[in-house]
């Protein structure tokens, strides 16, 4: 059954509330039972988790490696940790796909690899898009969600939330086997 899209006008976290009620109407309408959703500091994995916790869901909630940003710098707060946790989802801290070692080689010797070129190809659809897609594999990867189910994933562009997609997870290591089903938000610019 086809779903609707949702386009919105300018990315970021003004967005975020809408991206909710797109996840709970797909839960509500479809069943869904498998969530990742990406935050930074916190904000977005707590409306969510706050949000989905009478769900019969299974919520991960994605974070930036720890030194991201700076070393020794974990951006996630305490009390967003906490808050989250006591909602009922996971937490998961890893090193993003398209964002490892590679970047540091890229800017060591000014090369292009691999996956640096496929994190470009993914956003030629949306910043959100290719981060849903690298949650969708990094919590396969570490057992948080089961390989070849439909997992909805919410991502965003800097802060928030503005892209809700519908994913088949596979690990990393099946990546060619990656499908992004449906993109039910997006932003248009």
């Amino acid at each position: 059954m086809q779903k609707t899209v949702t386009y919105f006008e300018k990315p970021g976290a003004e967005n975020t509330e809408q991206c909710l009620e797109i996840v709970n109407t797909a839960i509500n309408e479809y069943g869904y039972r498998h969530i990742v959703v990406a935050t930074t500091g916190g904000d977005t994995g707590v409306l969510f988790a706050e949000g989905l916790k009478d769900k019969k869901t299974n919520l991960v909630v994605v974070t930036h490696s720890c030194g991201f940003r700076e070393p020794n710098n974990m951006e996630l707060t305490g009390e967003a940790r906490e808050r989250i946790t006591a909602s009922g989802a996971i937490i998961y801290t890893g090193t993003m796909l398209t964002h490892s070692i590679e970047t540091s080689l890229a800017k060591k010797f000014s090369g292009v690899y691999p996956t640096l070129l496929i994190a470009q190809t993914l956003r030629r659809f949306g910043e959100g898009v290719k981060v849903c897609c690298e949650m969708a594999m990094m919590a396969a990867d570490a057992g948080l969600v089961p390989e070849g189910e439909e997992v909805l994933a919410v991502a965003g562009t800097g802060r928030g939330a503005d892209t809700v997609t519908i994913i088949r997870a596979v690990a990393s290591k099946r990546f060619l086997d990656l499908k992004v089903l449906e993109i039910l938000a997006k932003p248009r610019g």
